[in-house]
C-alpha cells in the first residue's frame, strides 16, 4: 500500500479531527520522507495496527521534545533526538500504570509456551524503579514519573540521589530504549517507512543535534517537516494522543474506563519537591546585599518573604531548570499567578527584571554554574549572556502558549 493511500484512511473521520494532508503521490510503498505532513501524525495514531500504547507514547514524546526545545525549528533540516531523552517521557507516561496497588495493562498479553508474557516489556523494570523510589521518599501518585525524570536530568540534583536508586533509573531507561525501537521501526506502513534506524549521534551528519545531546548518544532522526508539523499542530497532537490512549487502554485492560485512563495520563506534578538548594543561594545573596525585584509586581524582595516561582508553571512543563526559578512576591504567585503561564505583553515587562535577577545569579560561582549548564541543556544560545537567556525564556514562554491551550496572565 503507498502512504498516501495509507495517509487518505485518515480523511474518514472529519475534517475538524484529521487536518488536510500535505503528503505527495507516488506510487512505492516508501514514502518520500522530506513531504512528510500533519497527516502522518493522524494516520499513525488513529489507523495503524497496535499491540500495545508504544506508537501512541512515541508520538506523544516527540511532541513533547518538539515543545521543549523552541530553538530548533527543522526549518533548516532534520533533528537529532536522543532516544535517552524519548525513554524519560516515557518514564513519566508509564508511571501511573505500573502503581503496586492498581497496575493497568497496556498490551495484549499472549502466551510464550504457558507463560503468560508482560503487556510491554519494561513494565517489571518501571514497577521496581517506582518501588523503589517510594520506599525513599513515600506515595508519588501518578505524576510521580515526572518528578523523578526531571530531577535526574539536572546533575546537580542527581548528585542527592543513592547511587542504587541512580543505576535502577539507567537500567529502566535502557529497557525502554530497547522498547522505543519497536514504534519506531514499526510506525507507518511496513518497516522503516517513517524513521530510519537509529545510530549514534557522532555518525550523522547534517542534522540539528538537540540542547544537551552527547557524541555517544543514540538517536532518532526526526526529518525537519515533520518536526515542523508537530510545532504546528502541537494541541492538536497531544489531544489525539491523549483520546487515543485513552481508547486503547479502555480495550486492552480489566477494567479501566477511558475517563480514568485520561485522568492518569493528564496529571501533572504539582510543587511539592523542595526547592532547598536554590532557595538557600537566593538567600545568600540577599545576605551579600544583592537585590532582587519581583519580574511580574516589579516590587522589591525580602529574605524570607518571597515565593521561588517557577516562570513555566510545573503543571505546564516540569522545568527544573535555574533559568525557570526566579523569586517573586509570594501573594501574587499564589493569588495571581498560580498556575498559568505569563502572556507575552507580560514577558516584555517582566524581561529587564529577569535579566537584573539572571545576572544576580550569575554574580554567585554555584548559581552561575548551574545557569550556564542548566541553559546548555535547554536552549541553543552559544553565548548565554543574562540578556540572551531572558530573551530564550520569553520566546520558550510565547511558544508553548502558542502551541497549546494554556491560562495566561
Amino acid at each position: 500500500m503507498g502512504y498516501t493511500e495509507y495517509s487518505r484512511r485518515a480523511v474518514g473521520c472529519s475534517q475538524s479531527a484529521c487536518l488536510p494532508a500535505t503528503v505527495t503521490t507516488r506510487s512505492t510503498a516508501r514514502y518520500a520522507r522530506p513531504n512528510v505532513s500533519h497527516q502522518v501524525i493522524s494516520t499513525i495514531l488513529r489507523h495503524d495496527g497496535k499491540q500495545t500504547s508504544y506508537k501512541i507514547a512515541l508520538l506523544r514524546a516527540l511532541n513533547d521534545v518538539v515543545l521543549a526545545y523552541p530553538d530548533v525549528t527543522g526549518e533548516d533540516g532534520d533533528v537529532a533526538v536522543p532516544l535517552r531523552m524519548l525513554a524519560e517521557a516515557w518514564v513519566a507516561y508509564y508511571w501511573p500504570f505500573v502503581a503496586p496497588e492498581a497496575p493497568v495493562m497496556q498490551g495484549v498479553r499472549s502466551l510464550l509456551g504457558y507463560k503468560q508474557r508482560q503487556d510491554v516489556g519494561f513494565r517489571a523494570n518501571l514497577a521496581g524503579l517506582r518501588l523503589e523510589w517510594e520506599a525513599i521518599y513515600g506515595p508519588s501518585g501518578s505524576a510521580g514519573g515526572w518528578h523523578l525524570t526531571e530531577h535526574l536530568r539536572v546533575a546537580r540534583k542527581r548528585e542527592g540521589y543513592p547511587q542504587a536508586l541512580l543505576k535502577r533509573y539507567q537500567d529502566t531507561l535502557t529497557r525502554v530504549g530497547t522498547a522505543l525501537r519497536q514504534p519506531i521501526r514499526y510506525a507507518g506502513p511496513g518497516e522503516w517507512s517513517v524513521f530510519e534506524p537509529p545510530r549514534p549521534l557522532r555518525t550523522l551528519s547534517g542534522v540539528a543535534a538537540l540542547p544537551g545531546a552527547r557524541p555517544s548518544d543514540t538517536c532518532l532522526v526526526v526529518r525537519g517537516a515533520l518536526w515542523q508539523a508537530f510545532r504546528d499542530v502541537s494541541l492538536w497532537v497531544e489531544a489525539l494522543c491523549i483520546h487515543e490512549w485513552s481508547q486503547f487502554t479502555e480495550r486492552v485492560s480489566d477494567g479501566t474506563t477511558r475517563g480514568v485512563a485520561y485522568a492518569l495520563l493528564t496529571e501533572r506534578p504539582d510543587n511539592r519537591l523542595p526547592l532547598d538548594w536554590e532557595r538557600n543561594q537566593v538567600d545568600l545573596l540577599m545576605l551579600e546585599g544583592a537585590r532582587f525585584e519581583c519580574p511580574w509586581t516589579g516590587g522589591p524582595l525580602a529574605r524570607g518573604a518571597y515565593d521561588l516561582d517557577h516562570i513555566v508553571p510545573l503543571s505546564v512543563y516540569p522545568f527544573h531548570e535555574v533559568w525557570n526559578l526566579v523569586p517573586s512576591n509570594a501573594a501574587f504567585n499564589r493569588n495571581t499567578k498560580r498556575a498559568r503561564l505569563p502572556a507575552d505583553g507580560t514577558m516584555v515587562d517582566a524581561t529587564p527584571r529577569l535579566v537584573q535577577t539572571y545576572t544576580t545569579y550569575a554574580s554567585s560561582s554555584a548559581m552561575a554554574e548551574a545557569l550556564r549548564d542548566d541553559v546548555a541543556v535547554r536552549f541553543s544560545r552559544p553565548d548565554p549572556t543574562p540578556a540572551l537567556v531572558a530573551e530564550s525564556v520569553r520566546s520558550l514562554v510565547e511558544s508553548i502558549g502558542t502551541a497549546r491551550n494554556v491560562a495566561r496572565f
